[in-house]
């Protein structure tokens, strides 16, 4: 079933809040969707509470501002995935459209941040924002996949949408990683040899008081770094990856 489309730009802002059960599991005491965004709880790992993000209408549009909260209390542990990916479209409103997220962990907390990639679609321009704001002895899983056009737009050669998107992450008070990518039309050099290339995918998975995944085969775009923090500090660790294509790319990040 297709999603169904709006006319107006839309504002709407989900949260989600991860706390212990007091049994060893985790609870949702707030699980509230809103707009396209909407949230169910699915089965999982014991003591994990599992969140799949589902879009209810196409979206986000031109001119839309999107955003979700998700905060996980001292002792909780949560996944969060989606659905489908999130496909930035053109619309009637020529701004470009926002995606903001929140994600907060507390000490001794863990999140598993996985959702299906997000597309920007012909015609649109999306800014994605994200901040991650981590206590001293949170753990951290996050994978973040940019696809730019959809299969039957690179089909008949048409040019992508352009994805703008920062990530910050902060572990107690510090900054740990602050980083920006602009791509597709409209970005200076977005497919030349220092940017994309030939690629039109590109992503990352960072890991914080985990093992360091598998380092990547060494005839691939990508590269695994060891983030710099304080002594005694969780280890922290980002693989970034290019590939031509999502499936390429997923299998990249793991």
């Amino acid at each position: 079933m297709t999603a169904p489309h709006h006319t107006a730009a839309v504002r709407a802002a989900a949260r989600i809040t991860a706390a212990p059960d007091g049994r060893g599991g985790t609870a949702l005491p707030v699980l509230a969707g809103a707009g396209p965004l909407a949230l169910r709880r699915t089965r999982g790992a014991p003591g994990t509470a599992h969140v799949c993000v589902i879009g209810s209408m196409a979206a986000p549009l031109g001119g839309d501002r999107l955003a979700l909260h998700a905060e996980v209390l001292p002792g909780a542990a949560l996944t969060v995935t989606s659905a489908a990916a999130t496909v930035s479209l053109p619309g009637p409103d020529p701004a470009p459209a926002h995606y903001d997220l929140q994600l907060t962990i507390g000490e001794d907390a863990e999140l598993d941040w996985r959702p299906e990639p997000v597309v920007a679609a012909a015609g649109s321009h999306l800014l994605l924002t994200t901040v991650i704001t981590l206590a001293a002895g949170a753990r951290l899983r996050y994978r973040e996949e940019q696809v730019l056009g959809r299969r039957h737009d690179w089909a008949r050669g048409a040019a992508p949408g352009r994805l703008t998107a920062r990530l910050t992450v902060r572990r107690a008070g510090r900054t740990l990683l602050d980083q920006q990518t602009d791509l597709g039309p409209g970005a200076p050099g977005w497919d030349g040899p220092a940017v994309l290339g030939p690629h039109r995918t590109c992503g990352q998975l960072l890991t914080v008081g985990h093992p360091a995944p598998a380092p990547p085969p060494a005839d691939t775009d990508a590269a695994l770094l060891a983030l710099p923090g304080e002594a005694g500090d969780p280890p922290a660790v980002l693989l970034t990856a290019l590939a031509p294509d999502a499936l390429a790319l997923r299998r990249l990040l793991g």
